[in-house]
Parts: structure tokens; sequence; C-alpha cells
């Protein structure tokens, strides 16, 4: 049941599809449209009636009416007509659209079905045809007629080409349709059948469309009058008579025109002339005609074509080509001729070098086999001596010294032309007043002059591409025979872009004018390339550049500045610009140690052209500052290897900042103090503290009376009560006679055991050590009045001092002999002297 039920709305949409489908065939709706073609823009209207009785199944339901424009929803209005109908309008205000289809659709129960439908097709009237024109081709004698369409219509249109045989004459006669074009093309031909030849016809083009009819203008011709005639066929020429410049032609009429009264033209040229020579008013009828002026030894191209000689209708076409070349005749006319000359220096020769321009065409009367050039013209019965003959238009040659004339001749397979005489004049003349030269086109130039102030009888111009090699000489000057000319343009070899250096000669009658120069261009443009940058120097502020200037070649123009452009990283750009002359530049006020990127740029007149980019970094210091530190950093190092040298190898310097004090108190002497004097304090050298080294006591001790001395360096081996307790004695001597002490007892002469006492000096230094030494006693000096300073070693000994000088003595110290010897010996290592450096002198003297 349930899947019953739910194909049951399907089954119902089906049959309602089906009885519509019924319905509207048998007339259950139907669509009206106001006009189904409109003027593009217009406005249209539409209604959509529904017959319910017609359509089964909408008995019991209501009736909505919808509208689709193509595939687009239009609303329109729907109400209830009469006899129970349903009717839904439309109104589109405007129809944009050249063609559309308008459906109706009808609704019920969600269902939607098309009932109705209208095809609406927009446009314009058809445009007026124009430029109708027709001709008559006596072949099959067909009027083939053609014009132009107007615009498009949008709409279907119908052409036809119509014609009256009578409507000129204003004839009630209906007119014909002479033919329509097929495939949309704009021309027919109207068949012989439809034509009266000798007749007046009326022919025009008729356009119609739906929304209208146009015409074209109205051509009242007669068919004969238009017709195409048939080209003629030349027959011969030839030249009559010979040598003159006249030719007479032959040819014949086409079949199809004999019967007519024709008039033709005939054309000529030369391969090398611009335009062709036309002649008219040749009688088509009489085949035969003579024309002059023909240039001799001279191939020649001739047509010929005719038409009737009403004057109306259209010309045949030209015939086919015939050539014919006139006969020859000697070369006529002056050549004009250009030279220069020097002395050859051997034999008084005259180094002569000639050149020419080749005869004009009027002149050569043919084509020129040579030239020959002579030392003095050619008379009856004698021919001169020929120094040069050649088939090119200039000649070298040596001529005997004081030669002012040659003459130079051309000749061809006729003859040898008259003797043109050539001065060598000297070029010694008042030059120019003024030279200008402007572009006369791509490829000519103008060039103009002030006259100067002797009038002048001809100008000879020279010019030559600058860089490139010279060609012939007739390519590179030109003669102006006029002397009152102040211009002339010269085309021979003349290129755009291209610098041309031209000189202008003034010739008088007794002499060539000094020449005045100027350079030009035809046509500039920018040039090929930008020269290439290169660093010639760079310091921190600045930059020198230099560059090849661009060849004249690659120019294409007068150079007229160098710009060059510069920037750095953060994108500040500068640029100076330099005269075209110049080939470097210097950069100021850059920024030490900045990269920057430079390029240049060349101008001419006509634009520019930029080269490749050059990189570079300025420094950070300038050569003479980076001279001036490595010279420094090299005397700081000199001075410093001087001065390591020097305190490695000089004692003395070592001595100034560094001496050497002895300390007493650590040497053999400190061990000699007496017992009486150990117990005083003694302050030892600081080894932290440096200091000067100062005397603190000298004391002088006598020897009580009846102790014998003891060896030097030894000690008794026993002590007696109340004398002074053996001590080692770092310095004993005895003083001779005549050697005063200061402060001290005369010396003693030395005594065997049991002598009387003695005076014996006795000194103890106790100070600090020097600033910088650690564990090293100052050495300890002692002045006496011997001359002979005296010096001990503070080095301590490893044993007792031993004075050498006292082994072998007697008990009491001296030798056997009961004598001492006045000297020490040469071996005592360390008597040296008596003398204290860098301290006070002694402040404490006593005597016991």
């Amino acid at each position: 049941m349930a899947r019953r039920g739910a194909g049951t709305p399907f089954l119902l949409r089906l049959s309602l599809l089906l009885l519509l489908q019924l319905g509207g065939t048998l007339g259950c709706a139907s669509v009206a449209v106001g006009s189904p073609v409109v003027s593009l823009g217009s406005a249209v209207m539409a209604s959509c009636t529904i017959r319910s009785e017609l359509c089964r199944g909408l008995e019991q339901g209501k009736v909505q009416i919808t509208w689709m424009l193509d595939n687009e929803p239009v609303a329109g209005s729907q109400h209830q007509g009469p006899g129970g109908t349903e009717v839904s309008n439309l109104t589109l205000p405007r129809f944009n659209r050249t063609q559309a289809k308008l459906w109706c659709w009808v609704e019920w129960n969600g269902t939607k079905q098309r009932v109705g439908m209208a095809e609406i097709r927009a446009g314009y009237p058809p445009a007026k045809p124009f430029n109708l024109s027709c001709i008559l081709n006596l072949s099959d004698y067909g009027l083939t007629c053609r014009w132009e369409q107007g615009a498009d219509s949008h709409l279907p249109t119908s052409v036809t080409l119509k014609s009256h045989p009578s409507r000129c004459r204003r004839s009630r006669a209906p007119a014909v349709t002479g033919c329509t074009p097929q495939g949309g093309h704009s021309h027919c031909t109207v068949p012989r059948r439809l034509l009266q030849l000798y007749r007046q016809m009326e022919i025009w083009v008729s356009a119609a469309n739906a929304l209208g009819t146009a015409e074209s203008e109205h051509l009242c011709i007669d068919p004969m009058d238009v017709a195409k005639l048939d080209p003629p066929a030349l027959q011969s020429i030839q030249s009559i008579p010979f040598q003159t410049d006249c030719i007479a032609l032959a040819w014949e009429v086409a079949r199809s025109n004999a019967h007519m009264e024709l008039q033709c033209e005939l054309r000529y040229r030369a391969p090398e002339d611009p335009a062709w020579a036309l002649v008219t008013g040749i009688v088509g009828q009489a085949g035969t005609t003579q024309r002059c002026g023909f240039l001799f030894g001279t191939q020649y191209h001739f047509q010929m074509r005719c038409r009737r000689s009403s004057a109306r209708g259209y010309w045949s076409e030209w015939s086919l080509g015939r050539n014919y070349t006139t006969h020859e005749k000697a070369p006529t006319g002056k050549l004009d001729a250009w030279w220069s000359a020097r002395p050859a220096g051997v034999g008084g020769q005259l180094e002569v070098q000639l050149c020419w321009k080749a005869p004009r065409r009027q002149e050569a009367n043919g084509r020129v086999l040579g030239y020959r050039v002579t030392l003095s013209p050619r008379r009856r019965g004698r021919d001169p001596r020929t120094i040069c003959n050649t088939t090119h238009t200039q000649c070298n040659f040596s001529a005997p010294a004081g030669t002012r004339r040659v003459y130079l001749s051309a000749y061809n397979a006729a003859g040898e032309s008259a003797a043109t005489e050539v001065v060598l004049l000297e070029r010694k003349g008042q030059p120019l007043a003024g030279l200008r030269a402007v572009p006369g086109g791509e490829r000519s130039l103008w060039v103009c002059w002030e006259a100067p102030p002797a009038p002048a009888a001809a100008y000879v111009l020279e010019w030559q591409r600058v860089s490139s090699e010279p060609g012939r000489c007739s390519a590179c000057w030109q003669m102006e025979r006029d002397g009152a000319a102040t211009a002339a343009l010269i085309r021979d070899g003349i290129e755009p872009f291209q610098r041309y250096n031209i000189s202008v000669y003034p010739l008088y009658k007794d002499a060539i004018g000094v020449p005045s120069n100027i350079a030009a261009y035809s046509k500039q443009k920018a040039p090929s390339y930008a020269p290439k940058l290169h660093l010639k120097s760079i310091s921190k502020s600045s930059a020198e550049l230099c560059w090849d200037p661009v060849p004249v070649e690659m120019q294409n123009g007068f150079i007229t500045s160098y710009t060059i452009f510069w920037a750095n990283s953060t994108a500040e750009v500068s640029s100076a610009t330099v005269n075209p002359s110049l080939s470097s530049f210097v950069i100021r006020e850059l920024k030490p140690s900045t990269l920057y990127k430079v390029h240049i740029m060349a101008s001419t007149a006509a634009g520019g052209t930029n080269g490749t980019s050059l990189t570079l970094v300025t420094i950070v210091l300038d050569d003479i500052e980076i001279q001036f530190l490595f010279l420094t950093l090299g005397l700081i190092f000199v001075l410093l290897i001087l001065l390591l040298i020097c305190f490695q190898k000089n004692g003395r310097v070592k001595q100034q900042f560094w001496p050497s004090i002895p300390d007493p108190a650590n040497s053999s002497l400190g061990k000699w103090v007496p017992a009486e004097l150990q117990q005083e304090p003694l302050q030892g050298p600081s080894v932290r503290e440096p200091g000067l080294a100062t005397i603190s006591t000298v004391t002088v001790l006598e020897r009580a009376a009846g102790k014998q001395p003891s060896a030097w360096g030894k000690e008794p081996a026993t002590t007696t009560a109340g004398t002074f307790p053996a001590l080692p004695q770092p310095y004993v001597r005895q003083e001779g006679p005549g050697m005063p002490g200061r402060g001290r007892a005369a010396a003693e002469p030395c005594q065997g055991p049991g002598g009387s006492g003695e005076t014996v000096q006795y000194a103890r230094v106790v100070g600090d050590g020097y600033k910088g030494q650690q564990h090293a006693p100052p050495r300890l000096y002692l002045r006496s009045s011997s001359t002979q300073p005296l010096l001990l070693d503070p080095s301590p000994s490893p044993k007792p001092y031993e004075n050498l000088w006292f082994h072998g003595a007697g008990p009491h110290g001296c030798p056997g002999d009961g004598g001492c010897p006045e000297e020490p010996p040469a071996t005592f290592p360390l008597l040296q002297g008596l003398r204290i450096s860098g301290a006070e002198e002694l402040h404490d003297c006593r005597t016991f």
C-alpha cells in the first residue's frame, strides 16, 4: 500500500503532461504577439490564452501561467478571460535581441509544462546599396553589375538587380528583374536576352526585408557604352629613319572590335624610368603610328590599349608588352672631371689622379665601352698618344713636368665623343664664406653655402663616409656647373645613421678655392651601444672612471653628451653630464667603504642608450693615509727592535736602567762582624719593597794588646775571657805610611805573635735592594786612601772566607818570616775596590 501510494503523484503528473500535450495540440493554449518582426529596441507585446475545458486534468485546479524569454523568466499579468479562459499578457518595453523565442508555461501541482511559443526577430530596415557600376563583356554580351551593401539589417534581406528598358523615357512599363545575386555576393550578370544594345536602359539595385525596402541610385546607360573591349596586339617596332630618335609601331585590333570606331593609347618606359611615358589620341583603325624623342641605344618596353571613340565605357586591358632597343650613336656632351696632382720627385714627373663622372643616359647614346685620356686633343689625320685607357671612371698616371691640360673622351660601338679639356689648376683660391648641411631625406643631404666674394665658375662637392673604406671616386663627388648656385643635393651612397664628411671647392677661372668642410647625418637615432666604463682609480671619497669613445659607425648621430649615473645601496641616485669630447670623469663626495653601482648613457639628438653597470666599493683610507700608517707602524717596529737589541747586548744601558747593587749583609764580609755588633738589629733587604741601599753603621775596631791575630778568615781555637770574640773579618788591611785614613787609626806594620795591637777597619752595610731585584744583595764598595778601590763580592762563599794571600803564614797570620806583603796577590778574587754605588757616604765612623 505504501509503495502504491508513493507512485500515485508521479502517475498523476505523467498523465497531466500527456493531457496538456494533447490539449495543446487540439487548441488547449495559444500564444499571440503583436508582430513577429520588430525594430531593434522597440516594445514587444504578447498574450497566452489557456482554455481549461480543452485541457483535461485542469478542470478542477487553478491554472498558473508563466513566461520564459529563451532561458530567462519574465513576468506577465494573468486574469480570467471570457468563456472560462485564463489569459496572461506580457509587455517587453525594449527588445534588444536580434532573435529570441517566447515561451508560455502552465504550472499545476508543482509541475510546469510549455504550452505555446512565438519566435520574435528584431533588426533594421535594409540599407541603401551604393557604388553601382556595370560592364558589358563582348565575349558573351552579358552585363555584369557590381555594388556595395550598406549596414547589416540583422534580418533576412532579398537583393535584386532590376532593369527597365524604357524607364529613362518615363515609360509605364513594369520593371524587370535582371538578376539575383547568389551566396550573399554583391554582383550578378544580366543575360543578353534581357538587354537592348545601343538603347538607354534604367538599372538599379533593390533590397527588401520585413521592415522595409531600399533602392540604389538608378543608372541610365547604353550597354554598349559600358562595354569593355578586347586589347589590341602589337605587331612590329622599328627606327625610322636610321640615326634619328623616332620609331614606327604597328598593331592589330581584336576581331570583336573590328566594326567599332576605337581610340587607343600607347605607353613605354626604359628599365631605369620611374614611370611610364603615355601617348594618347591614337586612332585604333589606323594600325600604325610614329613617335620621336627616344634615347639612343636604350631598351624600351611598349604596351597599348583601346576603347570606343565615343569616350564612353571602359578601356581594354593593356596588350602584351613588347621590348625594343634603339640604335646607338657616339656619346655627346662634356664629362665632369675632378683631379689631384703632386710632383713625383723623380725626373720632374707629375703624379695625377683623375676622376670623372659617367655620361648621363641621354648623352651616352648607348653602352659606353671605355674612356681614353690623352695629353693633346685628337686632330684629323693624327691620333694623339694615349696615357690612360680604362673602363673605370678613374685613372692614375704620370705626366711630364709642367703639364697643365689633359683630354678625356668616352667611346661606344658607334664612335667616340668629343674630348673634354681638363685644366689642372692649383688649389689656392678663396674658400666659401659659410657652409652647412641638412637632411634631404633618409638617403640624401642638402648642402648649402654662401657664395664667395669672387664669382665662381662651378663647385665641386666631395663626401666620404667616416671610418669606412672610400669607394670609387665617382660615388663620392659631384660637380655643380652653375656658378650662381648656393645649394646642391647629394644622393649617391648616402645612408641613414652614418656620418659623412663633406667638402666644397669653389672653381674659379684660374684657380681652385680652398675647401670648406662639414660633417652631417641624413638621419640620426640613439647610439647602438654605450661605452664600457673602467675604473681608473678610487679613494675613500672619489672614483675616477674612464671609457673608450663609441666608434663612429655605432654612434648613429652626433654624440651630444655622456651622462654618468651612480647609486649606493640606499638607492640614492646622482648623475652628472659630461662633454662628449672627454673620455674620463671623477665622481666626488662619495662615502668611505660604500658600494656603488655606476653606468653611463650616451645621447644623440634622437635619444640615448644606457651602458652596462659597473660595481665599485670605496676604500676606508686613502693611499697617502695608508702609506703614512704603514710608515708609522714600521718606524715603531724598528724602534722596538732597536731597543730590544740594545737591552740585550749593551751592558751600559742595562746598568743605567737596572744597576746591580751588592748586598754586603749577605756577603762573606758580614760574617766577620765582631761579637758586640752582632747584637745590633740588622735590617735586611726587602723583597717586595725595593729601594736604594743605605749605609747604617761603619765601625773601626782596634785589637787589644797582647791578642794574637788569627789567620785571614780563620778563628782561634779558643777564646779567653775579657777579650773580643773572634769574628770573621770582612776586610783587613794595613795602611802604609803616607796613606792617611779618615776617622780611623793609622795602620801598623804586621807583627808576629805577641806583637802589639793593630788598627782594623770594619764596615757593615744594611739596606734594601734596588727596585726590580729579588734576593740579590747590593754590592759594597769601601773607599780607602789607596788609588786602587777594593770590591767585596756580595755572593756568599760556600765556606768561611779564606784569603789565599795568607796561606802558608805562621800561627799569627803572617808568613813564617814575620812579614806581610804590601799588596794582596792578583789572585785575590774579591778585593777589587772599596766603593758603594748609589748610596750615601759613610756617616758613622768609630775608633776602638
